[in-house]
């Protein structure tokens, strides 16, 4: 790492250090990334987007897609099912209408080092496992260590700066840092979860299987079906209902998931009252699908809830470690045959906007040309990131709507020719004289649509693109091992990115199966970007270095933007309710509730099975 550095000179150094630092940090009940005030006081007792007394009980039905085999969520191995985030807790909670603050859950205090070398969790006395075995400092320090050592490859990446996790007695858990400008660090090892030392002893994490699991959050496994449903069950004795980050949160006794091979499918289980609720992400359903007499009559609610989150990067994704994608001429040459306009007029009832900026609908969006602050953080990279970076503003190109795209045609040809790629007996054929053929990964089917308009304009310039739709386990165990051309890949952020930057897009992890940086991006530019990033010591240099970072993503050509919409479309059926103010960064779902004195539209199963499909 870029920043990486001794903290201290010697052992001397580092003890002297720690005692400075104790005589003058103090544990909260909060953190704040660069210490500003949190929203709520120590001696809150709820947060402001839920009803305190939103009631309990009933059940919950939602719908899942593409099955399960697993239920372990943190290696790689296999497909785990949905949900499962809801049996484990956290040592900390994250505000909804904050950008980046933290609660205590399991950690009842938290104390960090005024230099940001170290941070303390004190833990709750009461705070348990669904056994009833207490939550102590060695299970924190061993779910630390497991996922480091078995878990996902995110894991390791996320809490590279970690040092050393120390359990100092049975309620104090100190975590030591490499470096000391990681700020975002002492936030997400709050995101930590709290597994089960004791449960697992006897047990293979890496081993994904069907077991129920043991965990200590407000629900755990009473059913599954292999593939086909999960079902939760409220804990009524769970240890941490009464705090104030839980109080309106986890009002259904029930929660189950059916799993859909087919989103049409369960488009039409929703409308027929087979579950409660959808997250609509088809501009098209969402104009024309919803035409029923229970939508008229009030009883199927359609509602848009204001996203303020950055929605981030969607696109289709190049894989760079293909020879075809490695040339940037390439990669602009394709992105320019992609006609969003007539995409989003035809078959979108132009319900959305183009995707331009990998930080999308927030200030950290790289508009115009940079200011003086984002470049003294370019210049010194001027040569190793593209020329246009310092005198164009970054757009995608813009086509007519008419769905004839010549002008973008011509200039694709051109750059093609420049990258050594000719038509041969009307073919496309590279600069090894190999005809050209691209296989785009699949496995939604409503995206063949938004697809075969762009194959038609690859063809015409003699290119195949071959969609390949594949079942979810497959399209999995593909992208994991890199097995694909390009595939449609998200890249999320949040109000405040830093450390999981360099699961998307450093070096580190280009080769690290199942990690985020889907494209394979290398390049040492970049590195230094992403540290200078997570190194940021203000707000303000946050934005600063998420532009510049943002202006050599969007220059490098290595996805073609798609589009986004700045609500989230939900519909659900009118038994059930959800507080009056929804949470800035959140739909908050885990605050809704049935009511009490209306019935759904189909009644649960009394047997405890679930819908099949």
């Amino acid at each position: 790492m870029r920043f990486a550095r001794t903290l201290f000179l010697s052992a001397g150094g580092l003890l002297f250090s720690a005692l400075a630092g104790t005589a003058v940090a103090a544990p909260q009940h909060a953190l704040t990334l660069y210490n500003e005030p949190p929203k709520y006081p120590a001696d809150f007792r709820h947060f402001d987007f839920v009803n305190p007394d939103a009631p309990k009980g009933g059940t919950f039905r939602q719908s899942t897609m593409g099955g399960f085999d697993s239920l372990n969520p943190f290696i790689t191995k296999g497909v785990p099912a949905d949900g499962l985030d809801l049996i484990y807790d956290t040592l900390m909670r994250h505000g909804l209408d904050e950008p980046f603050t933290e609660y205590g859950l399991v950690a009842e205090k938290i104390e960090k080092a005024p230099d940001n070398s170290w941070v303390r969790f004190y833990l709750r006395p009461e705070a348990r496992f669904h056994d009833g075995h207490p939550m102590r400092a060695e299970d924190v320090v061993f779910s630390f260590q497991t996922l480091i050592k078995d878990g996902a490859p995110l894991y390791r990446t996320y809490y590279a700066d970690v040092d050393e996790a120390i359990a100092e007695d049975p309620l104090r858990v100190l975590f030591k840092f490499k470096r000391t400008t990681n700020r975002e660090l002492p936030l997400i090892l709050g995101q930590l979860p709290v597994l089960p030392k004791h449960w697992w002893a006897n047990r293979d994490f890496n081993k994904g299987n069907l077991e129920l699991p043991l965990g200590s959050g407000p629900y755990k496994l009473a059913e599954v079906k292999a593939g086909r449903s999960v079902r939760y069950e409220r804990v009524k004795d769970y240890w941490a209902k009464d705090l104030p980050v839980n109080r309106g949160f986890y009002n259904f006794d029930f929660m189950t998931l059916d799993d859909y091979r087919d989103n049409t499918v369960a488009l039409e289980a929703l409308k027929a009252g087979q579950f409660d609720y959808w997250l609509e992400n088809s501009a098209k359903n969402w104009a024309n699908a919803y035409n029923t007499p229970a939508v008229a009559q009030g009883r199927l609610i359609k509602e848009q809830i204001p996203n303020r989150n950055p929605t981030g990067m969607q696109g289709f994704v190049y894989n760079l470690r293909k020879p075809m994608f490695q040339d940037i001429r390439v990669r602009e040459a394709l992105s320019l045959l992609f006609d969003f306009e007539w995409t989003n007029k035809q078959l979108f009832n132009g319900a959305y906007h183009r995707t331009r900026s990998y930080f999308e609908n927030s200030e950290m969006a790289a508009t115009g040309l940079p200011d003086a602050e984002q470049l003294a953080i370019l210049e010194p990279l001027r040569g190793r990131i593209p020329e246009q970076v310092f005198s164009q503003a970054f757009e995608p190109s813009v086509c007519d709507a008419s769905g004839m795209i010549r002008p973008q045609q011509r200039r694709a040809y051109q750059l093609l020719l420049e990258a050594g790629w000719r038509i041969v007996d009307d073919k496309m054929v590279d600069a090894q004289g190999k005809p050209v053929s691209i296989e785009f990964l699949l496995t939604q089917t409503d995206f063949e649509r938004v697809l075969l308009p762009f194959k038609r304009n690859l063809a015409d310039l003699g290119i195949d693109l071959v969609i390949r739709r594949v079942d979810v386990s497959q399209y999995i165990n593909r992208l994991r091992s890199r097995d694909f051309d390009m595939v449609v890949g998200s890249f999320p952020q949040s109000n405040s990115p830093g450390n999981e930057q360099r699961e998307f897009w450093k070096s580190s992890s280009a080769d690290k199966p199942g990690s985020r940086n889907l494209m394979g991006l290398k390049d040492p530019a970049v590195d230094e970007l992403v540290e200078a990033l997570i190194d940021s010591d203000s707000r303000q240099s946050l934005v600063e270095h998420a532009r510049a970072l943002d202006r050599v993503l969007q220059w490098g050509y290595y996805v073609i933007p798609n589009w986004h919409i700045k609500t989230w479309r939900v519909a659900y059926w009118d038994h059930i309710g959800h507080p009056k103010v929804s949470p800035a960064y959140d739909i908050g779902l885990y605050t809704w509730w049935i009511k009490p004195d209306a019935k759904p539209a189909v009644s649960p199963p009394t047997d405890s099975t679930s819908a099949e499909q």
